[in-house]
């Protein structure tokens, strides 16, 4: 989940339109989540013509590819970068993965069944983020996405010490590639498909592979850090390319070319490269749209996350909407937090047909009340502070 509010107030401004499509996002992931234990009538109907929680994810990735590259790249370092990465998703996420171990210990939630036959690999693997690339149970289901962040931000690294990262537009084409050329091809959960003894080896060795490589690019030099580039590069797109359980091999490979794709765009943008040039990343929604054949949904979802980046784009010089503005602030709160509200409510209703219609909306209204009311909280508390920590340790690290 990227940020612009690490930015100057001159490159907020600039940048708001990002956090607008931010805060959309997060409530359209939000309403997905929400139709289970509130509206399951609506569940089909509305999935059958659009998957709003692909269309958030698809956003918030577009959103990510944009301005990730661009704020390592204006750093110049890649151990600044990493520092600030770390103090922007690292915290709320702990608070995310502290509140679930809770439901999970008080018996609301049944992931304690994986947890207590293979708890060092779930524990290692969230702490690395890459938990669903390593087939594991995301703790919280949201959590999926972040993966595809880190692994994003891993090859970023990479192609930045070989000076390769200008290469989006290259990027994008090749994940669409080899995602059109490899679905149904590509083999699920290669590597993490036997027992807990085989995920406990492969956790620890993917584990050691990126803890190694990123310590030689951040210390090393020369021959070292190129090494260091290779051993990550190399692991994340074998865990990409043969180890994914959900979403998938193609979904996996098209989220990559979906955020190399907005890289393109604003390197379009910053006249870096042509339009035209960028217009060759209109090939990764058609490609994802013709993957899901069959899945009008989540075909119109692709189709709409990139009409909305577009029409954000076209109007990124107007002014943004103060609501909307704060939404994108919290947006990584909403998006974080959200699960842990409607486990609750599904605790105490499981059957939600067997409520009132207007009691269910109600007590949606509330969620999104109480969700809006913590997000401030957890941006004030635990966000902001910590991003303000992230800003001091990688400036004094140029």
């Amino acid at each position: 989940m990227p940020t612009i509010h690490e930015a100057p107030q001159q490159t907020r401004r600039r940048l708001a339109w990002l956090d607008a499509l931010r805060g959309i996002a997060a409530l359209v992931v939000v309403l997905e989540h929400a139709l289970e234990p509130l509206l399951p009538e609506a569940q089909l109907p509305i999935k059958a013509a659009f998957e709003p929680g692909w269309y958030g994810v698809m956003v918030f990735f577009l959103v990510s590819g944009y301005i990730v590259p661009a704020s390592l790249e204006r750093r110049g370092s890649v151990r600044a970068f990493w520092i600030s990465r770390f103090f922007r998703l690292y915290p709320l996420f702990g608070v995310c993965v502290a509140g679930m171990a809770l439901l999970v210990t008080v018996g609301w939630d049944d992931l304690h069944i994986w947890w207590s036959s293979r708890p060092v690999s779930l524990a290692l693997g969230h702490l690395t983020m890459l938990q669903n690339l390593l087939y594991m149970p995301n703790l919280v289901n949201v959590l999926w996405t972040l993966s595809y962040e880190m692994a994003f931000y891993l090859l970023l690294t990479a192609m930045f010490t070989f000076g390769m990262n200008r290469r989006s537009t290259t990027g994008a084409l090749g994940f669409a590639t080899v995602a059109v050329l490899g679905a149904g091809a590509l083999p699920v959960t290669l590597l993490s498909a036997g027992g807990s003894g085989q995920m406990l080896t492969v956790t620890l060795l993917i584990t050691a592979l990126v803890a190694v490589g990123l310590a030689a690019v951040l210390k090393g030099s020369g021959a070292v850090r190129q090494a260091g580039a290779i051993v990550i590069g190399v692991t994340v797109l074998g865990l990409l390319m043969v180890n994914q359980g959900y979403p998938g091999p193609w979904q996996g490979l098209l989220i990559l070319a979906t955020m190399f794709a907005g890289t393109a765009l604003y390197r379009a943008e910053q006249s870096e490269i042509s339009w035209k040039q960028a217009g060759w990343v209109a090939l990764v929604p058609l490609a994802g749209i013709w993957l899901a054949r069959g899945e009008f949904g989540l075909q119109t979802a692709i189709a709409a996350a990139w009409i909305t980046f577009a029409a954000g784009m076209a109007l990124r010089h107007r002014r943004v909407p103060r609501a909307l503005a704060w939404l994108g602030l919290v947006s990584y709160s909403i998006y974080l937090l959200h699960p842990l509200l409607l486990e609750s409510v599904q605790r105490f209703w499981p059957e939600p047909l067997a409520v009132p219609l207007g009691l269910r909306l109600m007590a949606l209204a509330c969620v999104v009340g109480l969700l809006l009311g913590l997000s401030a909280l957890t941006w004030r508390f635990v966000e902001a502070p910590a991003q303000r920590l992230g800003r001091r340790l990688a400036s004094g690290d140029r």
